[in-house]
């Protein structure tokens, strides 16, 4: 009996070694492509316990300053990212990840071939875009509709997402007709079944993406794993395949 208690006292003393939790605050345009390297982290990391947050990147931006428990934050324009370094919310220095598209998108009928300056004779009623005041991929929309010289012509018919998959949505749903969307949502299977058209870099600010270690993550051994995986091999496929441009490769040109 006295040998038995001894056996719990010198099991119930060692320690205990657990996974820790990793939570993720990212740009909705990843919603896919992080879903499946998440899938493919937790098979290397079976233990690893990691959960996601989709938003707005200005808006995420704005929660980490005001303490939200995110351990690493993908945002969508590294203009976010830097400022939370420089103001000590982060403890790693921006990491390119991806070069962002935009793409004109209906669920309803093909865009392929439909260039943006044809919206000011297409009959249609609501054109969505995510929110430019802290979506960058709303930003980048707005930039191309005035380079492209139709701003003033479809901004009444304008509605907005509060991030891009909500503007996905939005069309989904019947809210807009066409959309401004991430190349990264036209190309999963569900949105694909009509053609998009991707709209000529030119035209906007490039989608120049980063993350970065918070400060809440600082000693979160999860999320530096997490981020070393983002340089494997297959993750920089999965990315490739959802039409994000890699920061060293040569810049896409396709159209669908």
């Amino acid at each position: 009996m006295i040998r038995a208690l001894l056996l719990l006292c010198i099991i119930f003393a060692l320690p205990v070694y657990a996974s820790e939790k990793l939570t993720i605050a990212a740009a909705s345009d990843l919603r896919y492509a992080l879903d499946d390297i998440i899938a493919l982290f937790q098979q290397q990391q079976p233990a690893a316990e990691v959960r996601v947050i989709y938003g707005s990147s200005g808006k995420i931006s704005t929660q980490i300053r005001h303490g939200a428990p995110y351990d690493v934050f993908f945002s969508a324009d590294i203009q976010f990212p830097e400022q939370l370094y420089a103001e000590g919310h982060a403890v790693t220095q921006p990491q390119l990840y991806a070069l962002g598209r935009i793409v004109l998108w209906s669920p309803r009928q093909n865009m392929a071939g439909i260039d943006l300056s044809q919206l000011t004779t297409m009959p249609f009623r609501r054109l969505a875009i995510a929110q430019p005041a802290h979506a960058p991929y709303g930003q980048r929309a707005k930039e191309a509709l005035q380079a492209a010289g139709v701003w003033a012509a479809v901004e009444p018919k304008l509605v907005y997402g509060e991030n891009i998959a909500q503007t996905a949505q939005l069309a989904q749903s019947g809210g807009a007709d066409i959309a401004i969307i991430a190349l990264s949502l036209a190309k999963f299977p569900e949105l694909a079944k009509q053609g998009y058209q991707l709209i000529p870099a030119e035209l906007h600010q490039p989608l120049t993406q980063a993350y970065v270690i918070t400060r809440h993550g600082a000693d979160n051994s999860t999320a530096q794993k997490f981020t070393a995986f983002m340089t494997n091999k297959e993750v920089l496929a999965i990315m490739q395949g959802y039409g994000f441009e890699l920061p060293t490769s040569e810049p896409q040109g396709e159209q669908d």
